[in-house]
């Protein structure tokens, strides 16, 4: 029997995103994803200053703050070849840093970690065990029978009152659901945590970009000034600030995060095996130590890896024409030079031509143009990106870190190296990097403080 199920929209993302998976009986056979909103960015930015192009290309996501706004100044600055101060790339390295983090911790414990959570199981379990297995993992403070029975009443509260609000249609009590009551206890007072833990984190933006989310950017540098003795600039008692900052990234990181993925991780091993992608994967490389014109300063290298071979890197041209390019036989949008042909971005065409069904409609039409996406390819081959494909960036290079953290979680779970390419790995590998991020934040924070007392005070070319 063959049947389409239909998800739209995928709410563990920002949304506008459709997805329709063709089932053989019980198994997916094939699917497709389709992005329902046009953007039209590149249009919007036609004839307008390229130093403001920043500000605009910013607003396509709130979630995913900043780094379109980046992406857009490095773009003017590597046109113009327009180097900035090493505070400025300091500064610009630590809030990217703090996005990834808060992404990841928001990612796992708000979107992610219901599909393994059960809320509802949580008030059946014993505040008292709670408390030791807590502090079975970690020294985290709020480990105390007191404060897990505290959060089962506010639990159980929301729950007599009807107030479960996004978590009332969830399947709580299904078989799929693997954790004891005491690990979905444990786990839902963390996620709270998370809530109150993100609302002092995003402050790092705040205090160099002025504003989170969308903090301001400058070509050739950053829109926050350094000066001690001014009440209006980056000075000793905001630089305290952020050391508070990265510090609580840490703790929350080293005691809580990491912790509950390996505790969470060890009741579903079986999605050791699951999830497995094309094996292809790609990093740009990023956070340079020197310039973005030094990729060997990058703290994450660039390369692509073909096949789960973690013994070759690929090297990566980002200019190279031949590369890196944007397909749209399937999207709607046409090319002058016809819709078979592949665009590097710098050569990019935004050509509108909507050819799907109108509204309403059952299923979309896979054979023809079906999203509002174009389709990246690397060589024409289609490739991973994102934390896994970073971590895995790391590991083929020989991280040290990297190699050790991998190599624990491997060890603890005691799963095969394969595992790495699967949903599991893919989970693990956003908490690897939020440890990693968070320990290469203290030595940018560091570099920068040790700058400024040399004198050294530039944030802008």
């Amino acid at each position: 029997m063959s049947d389409r199920i239909v998800v739209d929209p995928i709410t563990r993302i920002e949304g506008h995103l459709r997805i329709e998976a063709q089932m053989e009986g019980d198994q997916i056979s094939s699917a497709y994803s389709s992005g329902t909103m046009v953007r039209g960015i590149e249009i919007i930015l036609k004839g307008r200053d390229p130093r403001d192009a920043w500000a605009f290309a910013q607003r396509i996501c709130g979630v995913c703050t900043l780094v379109h706004g980046l992406a857009s100044v490095r773009s003017v600055e590597d046109a113009l070849n327009y180097q900035i101060p090493q505070n400025a790339q300091l500064i610009r390295n630590l809030m990217i840093g703090a996005q990834y983090i808060h992404d990841h911790v928001m990612h796992f414990y708000h979107l992610h970690a219901l599909d393994w959570v059960d809320v509802v199981s949580a008030l059946s379990a014993d505040p008292g065990k709670t408390a030791e297995l807590a502090q079975s993992l970690s020294n985290w403070p709020k480990a105390s029978p007191g404060y897990f029975s505290d959060v089962k009443k506010k639990l159980k509260g929301f729950v007599e009152a009807g107030q479960l609000g996004i978590f009332a249609k969830a399947y709580w009590g299904h078989s799929v659901y693997k954790l004891p009551p005491e690990a979905n206890l444990m786990a839902v007072a963390h996620y709270l945590e998370a809530l109150s833990w993100q609302r002092d984190v995003v402050k790092l933006h705040a205090i160099f970009g002025g504003k989170n989310p969308h903090p301001n950017f400058l070509v050739g540098g950053v829109a926050s000034a350094i000066d001690l003795n001014s009440d209006s600039a980056i000075n000793t008692k905001k630089l305290s600030q952020v050391q508070d900052v990265i510090t609580k990234m840490r703790e929350f990181t080293d005691q809580v995060y990491v912790p509950d993925t390996l505790a969470v991780a060890s009741f579903y091993k079986d999605w050791g095996e699951r999830g497995e992608g094309l094996g292809n994967f790609l990093c740009y490389g990023d956070l340079p130590g020197t310039s973005m014109d030094d990729p060997d300063s990058f703290f994450f290298p660039s390369g692509v890896i073909l096949d789960r071979d973690l013994s070759t890197v690929h090297p990566l041209d980002l200019n190279s024409a031949d590369e890196i390019q944007e397909h749209i036989s399937h999207s709607w949008y046409d090319y002058s030079g016809g819709k078979d042909q592949g665009l590097h971005p710098y050569d990019g065409e935004t050509n509108l031509n909507y050819t799907g069904p109108e509204l309403p409609y059952k299923h979309l039409n896979v054979e023809e143009s079906y999203s509002w996406l174009k389709a990246p390819r690397w060589k024409g081959k289609a490739v991973e990106v994102g934390p896994l494909a970073r971590v895995l960036m790391l590991y083929a290079k020989g991280h040290e870190q990297t190699k050790d953290l991998v190599g624990m979680t491997l060890s603890k779970l005691d799963l095969p190296a394969r595992a790495l390419f699967s949903t599991l790995g893919r989970t693990a590998a956003r908490t690897l990097e939020t440890k990693l991020l968070a320990d290469a934040m203290q030595g940018w924070y560091d570099q920068l403080v040790a700058n400024i007392k040399a004198g050294d005070t530039k944030t802008f070319n």
